[in-house]
């Protein structure tokens, strides 16, 4: 034995084996480090996507407002003073607002002059002047001091985007606006307030109007049709070919081709709605009931491969003990396997809802890509989703409308974050280890 470790000894402390030694530390260390700096530059890239994001996203939580002395002309809204809230309504709340700029700047004459004044102001004061008459129409005859909501170019201007010291050709505001803004600024009678109504109105072609409230009602319609869809179906069909199915070729053929239906351009799910649910079934189009059911198609595979591995994971003394104190096939699958399954199989639902959240392309071929204004009210109505919505405002060329995408982003990011992490809780908190 003294002989034996006397060898033992010389081998591991011969010059080549310790320089064997040396060069297999050496590369486990260059690998540590290899991993080291993937990491730290994936996190790098994490850091400046996400403060680019939230960069451009915060400054769109707040708008400029302009302050107006504004007379109710009864002449204007209810001439013959019928009291009738239509008439109201065709009332030329246009002129009310144009007057209020002409009597802020009496100076204004030009025809062209007040064409650049009233474009301070965004289309959308009109409306809410409107609103406010029919909320209270004792403001008829009246004279108020109102906040307005400004164009996008002097909220553009007022966030620093819009810079002043180029030539007037090279900017959207020329020098008189500018110079009627810092009139407004010097009697402050200009402000920035919190953006309410991008957190309450639909899409608009002006981006101070613009919100994402029509885009939040509709991916909730369609992600409701989805889950109703694919979890019943994708857990049933996950049942079966784990529990009942037998084993043959077809049940092979199947399994096969579900696993490759998971990896499927989405796209190819959108040729499908386009093909059966639109020019076949004629189905409304850029609704959110056709706009679920390709995406349960497109989850439905997720759903069941994930399903299957849950129940694959029980351990079958589970099924043995059930069917040997005179359980049927049935009733242990349903009473005793499918309960142990299912916070996996909710795991893998919600990450396939998650992913479903996320995808534009098969919405953009039912024609959820079109322009809707209205928020709405049921499953059937046309709409829009989130992702779309930021496909469409990344195609307008209006600044103002980069920090709403981004904050569309960060919304949708917050979805998918809370999605995922209710996954992660829901494995974390009902897994068993057997």
């Amino acid at each position: 034995m003294t002989d034996i470790a006397h060898v033992q000894r010389l081998h591991f402390t011969s010059p080549g084996t310790k320089a064997r030694l040396r060069r297999r530390r050496a590369a486990e260390a260059r690998f540590r480090a290899y991993g080291i700096v993937a990491i730290v530059v994936s996190i790098a890239f994490l850091v400046i996507l996400f403060g680019t994001i939230f960069s451009n996203a915060y400054t769109a939580l707040e708008q400029t407002h302009l302050r107006l002395k504004v007379t109710f002309d009864a002449s204007r809204i209810d001439p013959q003073n019928t009291g009738d809230l239509e008439v109201i309504r065709t009332g030329d709340f246009g002129g009310i607002v144009k007057a209020a700029l002409r009597e802020r700047f009496p100076e204004v004459t030009g025809r062209r002059d007040k064409r650049r004044l009233y474009a301070i102001v965004s289309p959308g004061a009109v409306f809410d002047i409107q609103e406010s008459v029919i909320a209270d129409p004792t403001l008829i005859g009246t004279s108020q001091a109102l906040w307005v909501i400004a164009s996008d170019d002097v909220d553009m201007l007022m966030k620093g985007f819009i810079p002043r010291d180029v030539p007037e050709s090279d900017r959207r505001l020329n020098d008189k606006q500018i110079a009627w803004v810092d009139t407004l600024i010097a009697d402050n009678h200009i402000e920035k307030r919190f953006n309410t109504r991008f957190f309450t109105a639909g899409d608009s072609r002006e981006p101070e109007l613009a919100g994402i409230w029509g885009a939040v009602v509709g991916t909730f319609f369609t992600m409701v049709v989805t889950v109703a869809l694919a979890f019943p179906i994708g857990v049933a069909t996950a049942v079966y070919m784990q529990e009942f199915a037998p084993k043959n070729r077809w049940t092979d053929l199947i399994e096969v081709n579900i696993n490759n239906l998971a990896a499927v351009p989405s796209i190819v799910f959108g040729l499908l709605g386009l093909a059966v649910f639109l020019n076949v079934a004629h189905l409304p189009r850029s609704a959110p009931v056709v706009g679920g059911m390709v995406l349960a198609l497109m989850t439905l595979p997720t759903i069941i491969i994930a399903g299957r591995a849950a129940l694959g994971a029980v351990p079958p003394s589970i099924r043995e003990a059930a069917l040997g104190i005179g359980a049927s096939r049935m009733q242990a699958t349903f009473h005793h396997v499918l309960p142990l399954a299912m916070p996996g199989i909710l795991s893998g639902t919600i990450i396939g809802m998650a992913r479903a959240l996320g995808e534009t392309a098969p919405l953009l071929m039912i024609g959820m890509v079109a322009f809707i204004v209205d928020i709405p009210k049921g499953p059937f109505d046309p709409a829009t989703v989130l992702p779309v919505q930021v496909f469409l405002w990344a195609d307008s060329p209006e600044r103002a409308f980069v920090e709403r995408l981004s904050a569309a982003i960060v919304v949708l990011l917050m979805f998918l974050v809370l999605m995922n992490g209710a996954a992660v809780y829901l494995r974390k908190k009902f897994e068993r280890r057997w």
